[in-house]
């Protein structure tokens, strides 16, 4: 029984949160301006309106709306992790549910806050939920937001409740304010069998719920584009082709994440090269998936070759986004899938490189799915400013997506100074069943 409480009080000491190094409180310092700055430009957006970004009467939706879409697809990861490889009963996903579940927090709060930084008048934004449309793809697009926010967050809360009652508990040397945040937010939690018993049920009903609303999240958010007739969005293929790529940037959003936090938290007892290995196999198969709706999204209008649909399909393949377009499938797509198919390219270290290329890949990405299409318009754009006929974002626009990226991190990076970032109570339980298990030498 002592060497049982001994082993229990070791991971305890593991995951328990800890205060920021000089490493750490520069990481915050540098976020936390970044995301001023943005604030500074944007208050200043407010002043001026939009006219201080490059958008105008053709490109109607900019960095933001890529920025937008971006989010909306990194969030899926809390349903991957969460409810997916939960229901499906993958023990390994133990360490990493949490940081899905604060990623998909970060990422679908600021999914939200990037839709208002992009009004050109904010205050009106409660017009969208007075005079809804039931017809209206941005209607649906809020509903779904707004629920999937709520089901990530309490699949980010319940099954923190046991380890917040053991910090309540056992965790010395924090201030007042923490203590006290603890205890009220561990909601009377004593391990009762019932408390056990409804906690469990409850994670359970929310794994399932969140599914269909993952898929719709990402199908509605296509719908944005699919139900507007220009080039390049009018496709039936738009929701899984969405649904695929948010899988895909997901997954890569938390090797990135278990590489850092291993790294300098010093978890390679919970985070293990299985983990990694697992991972990697798993974003092979996202990206294979993900590759086939790319195929079936070019091919089939370049088979066609309408007019509007054929310039679209010239400026990507070998006009002016062409650089870029290849780059994003070259570095995002294809270089993961041909590395992480080598077992050594499932290593920690290559598949945090690998993971950052999907991630910049992924956003860009987004950037090609507006911008272009904006700018090959049915009526031709005539008689109007050359400004007009071309999009490339101002320094402020950047800064504003900037932080918001940052303002993601930041959120991230709080939850993870607060509470555990692997589940403890979960793990220690893991491990006794584990050593139960093990027959005795």
């Amino acid at each position: 029984m002592e060497q049982k409480n001994a082993h229990s009080d070791a991971i305890s000491r593991d995951l328990m949160p800890r205060k920021f190094g000089r490493l750490g409180q520069l990481w915050v310092a540098v976020l936390v301006f970044i995301c001023a700055v943005g604030l500074f430009f944007y208050i200043d957006q407010v002043r001026h309106g939009l006219g201080i970004t490059a958008m105008r009467d053709y490109t109607t939706w900019g960095i933001y709306i890529a920025n937008f879409v971006f989010f909306v697809a990194i969030s899926l990861v809390g349903s991957l992790i969460s409810a997916i490889l939960k229901l499906s009963g993958a023990k390994w996903r133990t360490p990493l549910t949490r940081i899905s579940e604060m990623i998909a927090v970060s990422s679908i709060i600021f999914a939200a806050l990037v839709i208002i930084v992009d009004m050109g008048r904010p205050d009106r934004f409660l017009n969208v939920i007075i005079h809804a449309r039931i017809q209206s793809p941005i209607t649906w697009d809020v509903i779904v937001i707004s629920t999937y926010l709520v089901i990530s967050l309490l699949l980010l809360y319940l099954p923190l409740i046991p380890d917040l009652a053991l910090m309540r508990d056992h965790f010395k040397g924090i201030p007042g304010w923490q203590h006290k945040l603890y205890k009220v937010l561990a909601l009377g939690w004593n391990h009762l069998p019932e408390q056990e018993h409804i906690l469990r049920r409850s994670e359970q009903i929310l794994a399932i719920l969140i599914i269909p609303v993952a898929f719709g999240i990402h199908t509605v958010t296509s719908w944005l584009f699919a139900t507007t007739l220009r080039p390049g969005w009018d496709s039936t293929n738009f929701g899984p082709y969405f649904v695929s790529g948010a899988f895909m940037v997901g997954a890569a959003g938390v090797i990135a994440a278990m590489y850092t936090f291993r790294t300098f938290y010093k978890l390679e007892r919970y985070i293990t090269l299985k983990h990694f290995s697992y991972m990697g196999k798993l974003l092979v198969l996202l990206s294979l998936v993900y590759l086939y709706f790319n195929i079936n999204e070019y091919f089939v209008p370049a088979y066609k070759m309408k007019a509007q649909e054929s310039a679209h399909l010239r400026e990507l393949f070998y006009g002016s986004y062409a650089p870029l377009f290849w780059s994003v499938q070259i570095f995002g797509m294809i270089i993961p899938l041909i590395v992480l198919t080598f077992k050594w390219g499932r290593r920690p270290l290559p598949m945090f490189v690998i993971s950052i290329f999907v991630i910049v890949g992924a956003w860009f990405k987004r950037f090609l799915i507006v911008i272009p299409t904006l700018s090959h318009p049915y009526i031709p754009m005539t008689r109007v400013p050359e400004s007009w006929q071309h999009y490339f974002p101002t320094f402020k626009e950047w800064w504003i997506t900037a932080a918001t990226l940052a303002g993601a991190l930041l959120i991230v990076t709080i939850l993870t100074r607060l509470f555990p970032i692997i589940p403890v109570t979960e793990t220690i339980e893991e491990s006794e069943q584990a050593e139960e298990t093990t027959p005795a030498s």
